[in-house]
């Protein structure tokens, strides 16, 4: 059978995100001849026994060992036929019209190798690593001595994160997030697939920079997701710091050669400096921990609003109170009734404490969702969804059933 497209979503230890993920997209392609690729990189939460249970249809690679994000993703590319291929984080929602229009617009684009999207955090907020410029010696200096954040904008010093750029306009960009990266098989066929040399972070920035001396353009285009930015790849201190940089060292002398030799010390300066202070940071918490001072959960000194399906909200509401959370308002409403979800309110927030909003996700279609928060983020205030087919509630930090 001819695909048009491919999903390849790379697992570790995260089968609930993983399972929103997955009715997220194939909710995304019901008008795409599609196929779906999990590959599970050993989790220990019996993710693959619950995922296949939920989703036959899912082509399951069930790995042995922890392959890394580059290779676990290139076993699922060589096996799938999509004439596009796309790389997907499980910690994702994506709307039902996402893909549709993406692949479109790779269709009206030939010269297009990659395209992103405009990625949002659960407080609807933009993240800026939707747009990103190549970490060449000078772009890579400007960002750690600190210029990139003093002028954001700045067409030189701003280009890390491509700042610039309107968030409502399609713009070509130079690095593709890995999270959403959609990928022309024709490209790939050309440049080759993911650098294994990239254990995690950086294999992104590689592939997109070889997409473009390849002869192909990188694409930004304005269709909203969310990414929860860290259910897939926990930032642990040390170890995230150590990886992080050393990918950026292997970028480096890939692409850059000797250029990047004057900088070479300086970063592996910058890597043993913040492993240090992660080292230092780890070690301090734990003593908070030993001596009592951590204060109670984040999750259980926070406030919950609940919209839905009236069905389905008395079993939510339960389930909440069964977990000792704070449900502060419950209302009926679906997509048609109350399109204005909880902006629609009059129950105010209390700005002391983080308020979940957690919608039905059968009352509300996730495109909906993504943009009642992208339009009008607001501080503390997070988007977390309801599931009664599972009696799940997942928020951006735990999952409560």
């Amino acid at each position: 059978m001819h695909y048009k497209l491919s999903v390849v979503i790379v697992s570790y230890n995260v089968k609930y995100y993983l399972e929103q993920c997955l009715d997220s997209v194939f909710r995304a392609i019901r008008n795409l001849e599609a196929e779906v690729y999990v590959v599970d990189n050993h989790s220990h939460d019996g993710t693959v026994e619950y995922i296949a249970a939920r989703f036959p249809q899912v082509h399951l690679i069930d790995s042995n060992h922890n392959l890394g994000f580059s290779r676990a993703n290139n076993v699922a590319i060589r096996q799938s036929e999509g004439e596009y291929v796309l790389l997907l984080n499980p910690d994702t929602i994506v709307g039902e019209q996402v893909l549709q229009q993406a692949v479109t617009f790779m269709e009206q684009h030939p010269d297009a190798g990659a395209l992103g999207v405009r990625m949002m955090d659960p407080n609807g907020n933009d993240a800026r690593e939707s747009r990103r410029g190549l970490p060449t010696p000078m772009v890579s200096f400007y960002k750690m001595s600190g210029l990139c954040q003093l002028f954001p904008k700045h067409p030189r010093y701003g280009k890390y994160y491509m700042s610039g750029l309107p968030w409502d306009q399609q713009a070509p960009i130079e690095v593709v997030s890995g999270a959403f990266c959609l990928l022309r098989r024709e490209a790939l066929d050309k440049v080759g697939l993911l650098d294994e040399d990239f254990f995690m972070y950086g294999e992104d920035i590689d592939l997109s920079c070889r997409i473009l001396k390849g002869g192909f353009q990188n694409w930004y285009l304005p269709l909203r997701i969310l990414h929860y930015k860290g259910e897939s790849s926990r930032h642990t201190g040390f170890r995230y710091v150590h990886v992080f940089y050393d990918a950026m060292l292997i970028f480096m002398r890939k692409h850059y050669g000797q250029q990047s030799f004057f900088l070479t010390i300086p970063i592996k300066l910058a890597i043993y400096g913040k492993a240090f202070l992660a080292l230092m940071s780890m070690q301090y918490n734990r003593m908070k921990k030993s001596l009592g001072f951590f204060l109670p959960n984040e999750q259980t000194q926070a406030d919950y609003i609940f919209i839905g399906n009236l069905e389905n909200l008395e079993a939510c509401v339960a389930l909440a109170k069964k977990k000792g959370l704070a449900c502060v308002a419950v209302k009926e409403g679906t997509e048609t009734t109350l399109p204005g979800g909880h902006h629609t309110l009059t129950t105010p927030f209390n700005k002391e404490r983080t308020t979940y909003v957690v919608y039905d996700a059968s009352a509300y279609s996730y495109e909906h969702l993504l943009n009642i928060f992208g339009e009008h983020p607001q501080q503390d205030v997070l988007l977390a969804t309801y599931h009664p087919d599972t009696k799940t509630i997942i928020t951006p930090n735990e999952i409560f059933r």
